[in-house]
């Protein structure tokens, strides 16, 4: 047998070297580990860990930037709507020459029209609510309340309601007695759905609690009288006959069921005053306006009297449980 000769001799003396020459190729054909870097920093490759943190910080910031934004839109909103709400009162309060709301729609929501009418004097009550919501307004547009889950949930709602009392006034202007009834009570909804926010979301200042929850408050106690004396006026205005029933005996059920509304949220606020103070306000000028004035009914003044005590009755009771609950560390 010959032997190899030359080079081929060379090659196959040493089968290592082959081993070797090899090792560099697949070195050179195998992919790369190092992590790829992007604009926004290195991040994590498929073929080995690298640094997150700079685009998680990056999208981070985009996310609170766009937070910020939708919060900030949400204060010009309230407080647009807060200005809308005070100027379009002002129109109907006859003060800049418009028509007086007790004179609109012939006069139907006059403290003479119906036997749930209140009297002239209950409607004082608005200054405080407006003022109310305008420093609302202002509470909320402050810096440190802009990033406020409270306000976060609360904002549209507020805003809605300051609209549809706007678009009420409007509509009783025009004499739609009918389509009022249908914004007040999607007022009422809207204010039932706010101060259940304040409820669930309770306030941890004191200057929260009386801008945000007693301006809602006294807004929904008063908006439940009022949506009952809406509704009887329009009824009134639309020939109902009571299907057989007095007029006294309707006007007490609805006296009844208004108390009980009032009542229930009593409960449910755990003992709120603010709802109580402007309801039973608002029933006491009815007791005035039927004990003292026409239409005259001692019947409904005595029924809007037992409705006040019983609203103050279950509202201080439930406050009075609260409390004592707190003390002995209940959660209810």
């Amino acid at each position: 047998m010959t032997q190899p000769t030359g080079r081929e001799g060379d090659r196959a003396a040493d089968p290592a070297d082959g081993a070797e020459a090899a090792e560099p190729r697949a070195a050179a054909s195998a992919p790369s580990a190092a992590p790829v870097v992007s604009d926004d920093g290195p991040v994590v490759s498929d073929d080995g860990p690298g640094w997150a943190e700079p685009h998680a910080a990056t999208h981070a910031t985009h996310v609170e930037a766009t937070a910020g934004s939708r919060d900030l839109l949400r204060q010009l909103v309230v407080a647009i709507s807060a200005v809308v709400a005070v100027v379009v009162a002002f129109i109907g309060s006859g003060a800049a020459g418009g028509t007086r709301i007790q004179d609109a729609a012939g006069g139907a929501l006059d403290a003479d029209a119906t036997l749930l009418a209140p009297g002239r004097g209950a409607f004082v009550i608005w200054s405080v609510i407006y003022l109310g919501l305008l420093a609302y307004a202002v509470w909320q547009f402050l810096p440190s309340q802009r990033a406020s889950e409270r306000h976060r949930r609360l904002g549209s709602l507020v805003a809605a309601s300051m609209l549809l009392n706007a678009t009420w006034i409007l509509t009783v202007q025009a004499g739609l007695l009918g389509l009022s009834v249908a914004v007040i009570a999607l007022l009422l909804v809207v204010l039932c759905l706010a101060y259940a926010t304040c409820v669930r979301l309770p306030p941890h200042r004191i200057a929260d609690a009386i801008l945000t929850d007693g301006t809602i408050g006294l807004y929904l106690g008063w908006v439940c009288v009022a949506t009952a004396a809406n509704l009887t006026a329009a009824l009134v205005a639309a020939g109902f006959d009571g299907w057989g029933l007095p007029p006294e005996a309707w006007a007490v059920l609805v006296i009844a069921v208004a108390t009980a509304a009032v009542a229930a949220l009593g409960v449910f606020s755990r003992g709120g005053i603010a709802p109580m103070l402007s309801a039973c306000w608002g029933l006491a000028w009815i007791a005035v306006a039927r004990l003292g004035g026409e239409p005259a009914s001692a019947v409904v003044g005595i029924a809007a009297i037992a409705g006040i005590v019983l609203i103050v009755g279950v509202t201080v009771s439930a406050r009075m449980v609260a409390g004592r609950n707190r003390r002995l560390g209940s959660p209810r």
